[in-house]
């Protein structure tokens, strides 16, 4: 393995959805297995979770925007987890769309040869709408293994996703990910 991966690197991007409040689930889950994590959110998940324990915890800074020429940047990932994935994200980054620091990471890795796994949070009405099939068609025909569905999760009744936070299925990305790549088990 490359002295890029010694570390094995999991990017966690975040988006705001209501799971979004317990990210931290997944962080110190992923942390004892020995990844290192960045997490990255989308400007709208800021608010969802509370970015100082998030950074204590993986000992980085939760990103949302580009550096600036010079700067720190991320860590290349060994893999990367979208969970919370919202409707807005997983359709956007099917369609090449790269307007935040979060799709623009997305775009850049999709297609490579790092594991990208999904768990989208989306209500069945959302979910039955033919552009988010089609994007989640797309992704998945990229390599892209989005948990949706047997196996991962279903998708909410509308307006009931509160009453699904609890539950929502973070430790299958992190079994989808070792899976993938032998690590973390």
């Amino acid at each position: 393995m490359s002295d890029e991966h010694s570390e094995h690197v999991l990017s966690v991007v975040v988006c705001a959805a209501a799971p979004a409040t317990h990210v931290e689930t997944l962080v110190r889950e992923a942390l004892a297995r020995d990844w290192t994590v960045q997490v990255i959110a989308t400007p709208s998940a800021r608010p969802f979770f509370n970015g100082a324990t998030i950074e204590e915890l993986a000992g980085s800074a939760v990103r949302s925007e580009y550096s600036a020429p010079g700067a720190p940047r991320s860590k290349l990932p060994e893999a990367i987890i979208v969970a919370p994935a919202t409707f807005n994200t997983i359709n956007q980054w099917a369609l090449g769309i790269s307007d935040t620091y979060a799709l623009g990471i997305l775009a850049e890795q999709t297609g490579l040869e790092i594991p990208i796994v999904v768990i989208p949070f989306v209500s069945e009405a959302l979910a039955a709408r033919t552009p988010f099939e089609r994007s989640v068609k797309a992704l998945r025909a990229e390599g892209v293994s989005v948990l949706l569905g047997p196996g991962g999760i279903r998708p909410h009744p509308v307006h009931t996703e509160a009453e699904h936070v609890s539950s929502f299925p973070w430790l299958i990305a992190l079994d989808e990910v070792a899976g993938m790549t032998g690590f973390g088990l």
